[in-house]
């Protein structure tokens, strides 16, 4: 018998966020969340995101043994000003028995069929920037620290709950060595004399930190036409600073400014945490922050996180500044692999951005919508 249970306890919460250890603690694929960071995304006291949403969490048990899980969250900013009547679901994760993830996905049908919202759609999160989409290829390459992975029968479960596909996604990677200065060298110096622009690089995050708040603002401008986008509020700002800015080399982000100083665009680069994250297991504490520490430094792999140029330089080519302040970079820290966050298979202004270096997919993903 599948039975399920509202998480109130702090024991609930550790529960929750740890379950996929417990399925996927055979992969060699998986990258485990650091247990902490994963606890204060659902603290209301922590994460500013409840000032505009809600989020209540499921456990499932059978036979009294924990056996699935499911964050079912309303973004109210999405719901009130955009009129968009969406139900999200996340965090879902489930062992390969269709009545457990049939008993998860019903406590989010009744949540978002009590507050009149038309359809639900998951995997995502609470915004733009938290993780989304199951994977549907790619389950044998290992997985990043800002995305979700799965188990091959997750899809299964999908389609027997009577769900569609929504939007699909895509991640690729490509080695450092098939980038060369042709592309953009020339192009940059062009792009920079004609629109009268420069470069910004760091050698400290204290210098980064000035120009952070605009830099999310240049993100909600950039992201703004994509579908199901929700802007940053100024108090996620501080949240998102505090929470990713640590993990962050200085040198591996960029901005582009014109001659009043006003942010263009910009672009950050983090290390690949994925083998260090797998060691740790979760954990910071006693030695994890340390590995964690020497991955920033020493990692040859890097993800491309984020990059947004405002609508009125966008295809004007500002990329190329940026990919050239890269490259010296990455030159002098002997960068082997460079890897891409899920992208929307659709965003075509996105993937010409990318065409030169010759990307390799490697792996896909989609989220799910079914009507209420």
């Amino acid at each position: 018998m599948i039975t399920t249970k509202k998480v109130v306890t702090k024991a609930d919460y550790k529960a929750f966020v740890t379950f996929p250890f417990q399925i996927y603690k055979d992969s060699k694929y998986w990258v485990p969340p650091i247990i902490n960071q994963e606890l204060a995304t659902f603290d209301k006291n922590k994460n500013p995101i409840f000032n505009d949403a809600e989020a209540t969490l499921f456990l499932a048990y059978k036979n009294d043994k924990l056996v699935g899980r499911v964050a079912a969250i309303i973004n109210w900013l999405e719901v009130k000003d955009q009129n968009i009547k969406k139900m999200r679901f996340g965090w879902f994760d489930f062992i390969d028995d269709k009545d457990v993830s049939k008993a998860l996905i019903n406590e989010v049908y009744n949540i978002g069929k009590a507050n009149n919202l038309e359809y639900t759609e998951g995997p995502v999160g609470f915004s733009n920037l938290d993780k989304v989409g199951v994977m549907t290829e790619g389950y044998n390459h290992v997985g990043n620290m800002i995305t979700w992975y799965n188990h091959p029968y997750y899809i299964n479960h999908y389609e027997a709950l009577g769900f569609e596909v929504e939007k699909k996604y895509s991640e690729s990677r490509f080695p450092f060595s098939n980038v060369t200065p042709d592309a953009f060298l020339k192009a940059q110096e062009l792009i920079k004399r004609r629109y009268k622009l420069k470069p910004l690089s760091f050698t400290k995050t204290s210098q980064v930190m000035p120009y952070a708040d605009k830099m999310f603002d240049l993100f909600n401008e950039s992201y703004s036409e994509l579908s199901s986008f929700v802007a940053i509020t100024d108090i996620q700002k501080e949240y998102f600073k505090k929470k990713f800015i640590s993990f962050i080399n200085p040198e591996y982000i960029n901005f582009v400014v014109d001659k009043d100083d006003k942010l263009v665009a910009f672009a950050i680069v983090m290390p690949r945490f994925a083998e260090a994250l797998q060691q740790i297991k979760g954990k910071l504490f006693p030695f994890g922050f340390l590995k964690l520490l020497k991955a920033k430094k020493e990692s040859k792999d890097v993800m491309f996180y984020l990059i947004g140029v405002h609508p009125e330089y966008q295809n004007k080519g500002v990329h190329a500044i940026i990919f050239n302040e890269y490259f010296d970079t990455f030159t002098k820290k002997g960068i082997k692999m460079c890897y891409r966050t899920p992208e929307l298979e659709d965003n075509e202004a996105i993937h010409k951005i990318w065409k030169h270096f010759n990307p390799e997919v490697y792996i896909r993903r989609c989220t799910y919508k079914k009507l209420l």
